[in-house]
């Protein structure tokens, strides 16, 4: 793997990673869904699903 492609699931983890926190510091039951919604991509593209 090249440095761009390890660089790239690095920021995919890391922004998945603000993503769960953010979701599971949420009261609200509209923000968790959003935030599910919004993470399904990047754990994807960690498990190289895309």
């Amino acid at each position: 793997m090249t440095a761009v492609t390890i660089l790239y699931y690095l920021l995919s983890a890391y922004v998945a990673f603000i993503i769960i926190w953010n979701l599971i510091k949420s009261k609200k039951w509209q923000e968790e869904l959003l935030y599910i919604i919004i993470v399904i991509p990047f754990i994807l593209r960690i498990l190289r699903l895309k």
